[in-house]
């Protein structure tokens, strides 16, 4: 550990890693630690294999939006407000926080007393020095704070004024890390040793391949019993799971519907799927002329048995949709099923003059998707919908996304706030531009719902919104996911976490 602040953004290195048992730490094996000063002692080693590579540990720069990164940040550094369990937003370095009257503005007081590993103190410099820092590097994160600026009150005191009424911000916040302020924005050195305020430390980083932490003595909360945590990239899924079922892991998620069968029926490690904020989503370019009318949305909506479909790949991780988000999302209502009946679709694509002769674009990424999109394609042919899936690369489809070259797009997109401002208040609007979709009465609900920290008022008006947004069918809601878990049943106090994000501060050993 460093004891002066070296600064900068780790390089970002895309490498290939194998599964060779020489590199891997043995599952749930006790070693005998040393006081860390906090009346705690090491309990052993824990490897894990995430679902995403960490790519870079800057949680302000063109990764920090990446799963990897997340991941890895919320070990090291600390939030103003972070997600509990629920979803609902608890403080992490902010012990209140209030709006203002019309919720332009938000005040967070401090918890006093914190220090960086390095013993430095954090106080309300190092927030806004973070913040700014955010905003200028102008990464994915930056995106849910357009034109949002942070003031200083006192040590322990400040303000986020936003140019709109925003009642998000305390779940936007959960993306959002603070780091000493003297980090600049093309620093090139702070990474490889970065000082945080979190449970832990950096022992050693691989970019792509492992991220080694060890307890953080200078941490305030509760410390890790842990004496280290390895997180490995396995990027071969059959290498992953071997890894797990021999002990080379302790926990991996994202596991595939078809592996968990097997892992339930090993004694020695503990399976559990958790619902997730992340939902399939089939948005409609109602831009063009063929998905104009939404009646012929919702005609291609049923015309597709996405009960069967979903039921048939991910009987563990799937279940059928019933709003445009899921149910863990602050603002979910729950819709009326749109029933399977491809006679009945058919029979309104032709009278309301849909041209069966033209082919339908319909954009993914990511190869794992690919079996959903054949079912979808193929259900939509016995209707004589034509339909052209187009795998495109990640870059290719976020670009294309943007610029509306596509007629029906597939995503899993997830909620990270937990809160339906972050999607619906978001993409759903005219000026948000995500699907040719154009609702003034949505607009005005959406606006409401963001201007009152009312928690009941906003769950209302998202109701009355997700209504417009399902029966005007501006895109297909198949299924809400859940994040598959298996964990060596040795291991204590792990909790999957609902975004794919579990937190080791609180997991130990039970010996060899």
């Amino acid at each position: 550990m460093t004891s002066t602040r070296e600064h900068g953004r780790s390089r970002l290195i895309r490498l290939a890693t194998t599964a060779a048992a020489g590199a891997a730490l043995l599952a749930a094996c006790t070693t005998t630690g040393g006081e860390d000063g906090g009346g705690s002692s090491a309990s052993g080693d824990v490897t894990v294999a995430g679902t995403y590579p960490i790519e870079s540990l800057d949680p302000h720069g063109a990764q920090g939006a990446s799963t990897g990164t997340q991941l890895a940040a919320q070990e090291i550094f600390s939030r103003l407000v972070k997600p509990a369990a629920d979803g609902t937003p608890e403080g992490d370095l902010a012990t209140s926080w209030k709006a203002g009257k019309d919720v332009t503005s938000w005040t967070f007081t401090l918890r006093s007393g914190v220090t960086f590993s390095d013993g430095s103190a954090l106080d309300a410099d190092d927030v806004i020095a973070s913040f700014q820092r955010m905003i200028a590097l102008n990464g994915p994160n930056a995106g849910n704070f357009p034109g949002d600026t942070m003031t200083k009150v006192s040590a322990t005191e400040v303000v986020l004024h936003s140019p709109a009424p925003d009642a998000s911000v305390p779940g936007k916040l959960g993306t959002f890390y603070v780091l000493p302020s003297g980090v600049g924005k093309d620093d090139t050195a702070f990474f490889n040793h970065p000082v945080g305020s979190g449970p832990f430390t950096v022992d050693a980083f691989t970019p792509s391949q492992s991220l080694v932490l060890v307890p953080n003595t200078k941490y305030q909360g509760t410390k890790p019993t842990l004496s280290k945590v390895t997180v490995r990239n396995i990027p071969e899924l059959a290498s992953r799971m071997t890894a797990l079922r021999t002990g080379e892991v302790d926990v991996a998620w994202g596991i595939p519907d078809d592996q968990l069968a097997s892992l339930k029926s090993q004694q020695d490690l503990t399976v559990k799927t958790v619902p997730s904020s992340a939902e399939f989503t089939m948005w409609f370019n109602s831009s063009i002329p063929a998905l104009k009318d939404a009646k012929v949305r919702r005609a291609i909506w049923q015309a597709v048995d996405f009960g069967t479909i979903v039921g048939k790949l991910y009987p563990d991780t799937g279940k059928a949709a019933d709003a445009p988000v899921t149910s863990v999302v602050l603002g979910h209502a729950a819709q009326p099923a749109v029933t399977y009946d491809p006679a009945a679709a058919k029979a309104a694509l032709t009278a309301a003059g849909f041209d069966f002769s033209k082919k339908l674009r319909l954009q993914f990424a990511n190869d794992e998707f690919k079996p959903f999109v054949q079912a979808v394609v193929s259900d939509l042919q016995k209707v004589g919908v034509q339909v052209e899936p187009l795998e495109k690369e990640q870059a290719v489809f976020t670009e294309d996304l943007l610029a509306l070259k596509w007629d029906i797009n597939f995503q899993q997109l997830a909620t990270p706030s937990y809160d339906a401002a972050s999607n619906l208040g978001r993409l759903y609007t005219c000026a948000a531009r995500r699907m040719g979709y154009c609702n003034k009465q949505l607009d005005g609900l959406l606006a409401a719902a963001g201007a009152t920290a009312d928690k009941q008022r906003r769950t209302d008006l998202y109701a009355r919104a997700s209504r417009i947004i399902w029966q005007d069918a501006v895109g297909m809601y198949p299924m809400s996911v859940s994040i598959a878990y298996a964990w060596n049943s040795d291991l204590k106090g792990f909790v999957p976490d609902a975004s794919g994000l579990p937190d080791f501060a609180t997991v130990r050993t039970g010996g060899s």
